[in-house]
């Protein structure tokens, strides 16, 4: 047990080590690698075709349109990157600055500086059509050692995400829109169909938003989360100074702002990593704050937010939800399309350990097929992300669960069988 520990204390420091020194000015070393891996796995290319197909049925013309090309179209270009001059650049992160919403010590710790952090590397920049520096279906759900974090991570967690929001949304729909012929509520469990289209009830949840918002919440990863040579992933800036969450987030808005996408979804959207309601709604204010500086976009003007009498920034009126002023008496505009994209973004609780645990796991079984785990970019990129990229670690860690080690084992020689390791 002691020689297991600290193998596995061994390879997360040096795992973390060779994350720090990587060089994030350039695309990453590894994304070439990283995408070969994910073409060859069952798992991810299904994750990827299943949110392709949810944009496709989108009703609203210029969502579909929009988050079709973004998912889909390989030669998609990142419009909010689109004509940035070095000066631009530096005047947008001025502004963050002045706005609070950066960290300036992050300027000396952050790889490649702020300017990095908030314009990560991609392809073709400089131009009027900026590329993204590795495919949607390559990049990870996460920072490395967290939920997702291995080749088409990204896919599978939107796409266990998107099932999410439209699970809870029919739940919504099921127990407090179902009315029966004496206008009286019931429960129905039959009513909604979980479709794109606007299921039956009496009241009305967006479905456009629910479906499309899990799709654009971490799109930016492909451009933020990007391998290293030896299959370890890019640090992530901290955007929203003292109310900060991962710099995916709020590229991600700034780019939905920028394809001019409507308030109701770009706050909606927002709203992923933190519910506006229990005195939240700073957070989200502070992220779309952040998103449209980045986009250079007006927020008020374009209605993502707006302000009330004293001047500060709120959440916008939407739909009636302005018909009586609930500012005055210390409410907020509230969707519930907010509140239920936020718990659809859930898979992390449960993904983070998993993948926690797996590590250790994988480690510990490596040397029985060959690889050793302090040989950091071999053991990455030949055996942990291709593992994990077929077997995503809440798969195989409730495998484990079930049937231990020998479980694990058993699915791993059936890679080595298939020819995959």
């Amino acid at each position: 047990m002691r020689e297991q520990m600290l193998r596995t204390g061994f390879l997360i420091a040096a795992l973390s080590a060779a994350a720090v020194a990587a060089d994030q000015t350039v695309p990453g070393a590894g994304n070439k690698r990283a995408e070969e891996i994910t073409r060859k796995s069952p798992m991810v290319q299904s994750a990827y075709k299943f949110v392709i197909s949810q944009s496709e049925g989108l009703v609203d013309d210029n969502l579909r349109v929009q988050t079709f090309d973004a998912l889909a179209n390989p030669d998609t270009c990142i419009e909010h990157r689109a004509n940035l001059t070095a000066a631009t650049r530096k005047a947008i992160v001025s502004e963050l600055l002045a706005a609070g919403l950066l960290n300036p010590a992050d300027d000396a710790t952050f790889p490649g500086g702020l300017i990095t952090g908030v314009f990560p590397p991609v392809l073709n920049d400089n131009s009027s059509c900026p590329h993204l520096p590795q495919p949607f279906y390559s990049a990870p759900g996460s920072n490395f050692g967290s939920h997702h974090s291995y080749p088409g991570g990204l896919p599978v967690h939107e796409s266990n995400n998107d099932v999410a929001d439209i699970n809870r949304a029919d739940e919504y729909r099921h127990v407090y829109g179902h009315l029966n012929s004496k206008g009286q509520p019931t429960v129905n469990p039959q009513a909604g169909s979980g479709d794109v289209t606007q299921p039956e009830s009496a009241i009305y949840i967006d479905q456009d938003i629910i479906v499309g918002a899990p799709l654009w919440h971490d799109w930016a990863k492909s451009i933020v989360l990007q391998w290293n040579a030896d299959g370890t992933i890019f640090q992530e800036l901290q955007i929203g100074g003292n109310l900060s969450t991962g710099g995916h987030h709020i590229l991600s808005l700034a780019e939905a702002m920028t394809r001019d996408l409507s308030p109701a979804f770009i706050v909606t959207q927002a709203c992923a990593h933190s519910t506006p309601t229990e005195g939240d709604e700073n957070k989200v204010v502070a992220w779309i704050q952040a998103a449209a500086i980045i986009a250079q976009q007006d927020p008020i003007a374009k209605g993502y937010l707006a302000k009330n009498s004293t001047g500060a920034l709120r959440l916008p009126l939407v739909r009636k939800t302005g018909s009586i002023n609930l500012l005055a008496p210390g409410q907020m505009y509230l969707l519930a399309e907010y509140t239920i994209h936020n718990l659809s973004d859930a898979d992390w609780v449960y993904g983070d350990q998993a993948v926690s645990s797996m590590q250790v796991i994988l480690a510990d079984v490596a040397p029985a097929f060959g690889y050793n785990p302090a040989d950091v970019s071999t053991f990455n990129n030949k055996f942990r992300n291709v593992v994990l990229a077929h077997y995503p670690a809440e798969s195989i860690y409730i495998t484990y669960t079930e049937k231990g080690v020998d479980g694990v084992k058993a699915l791993i020689k059936k890679l080595v069988k298939e020819g995959v390791l």
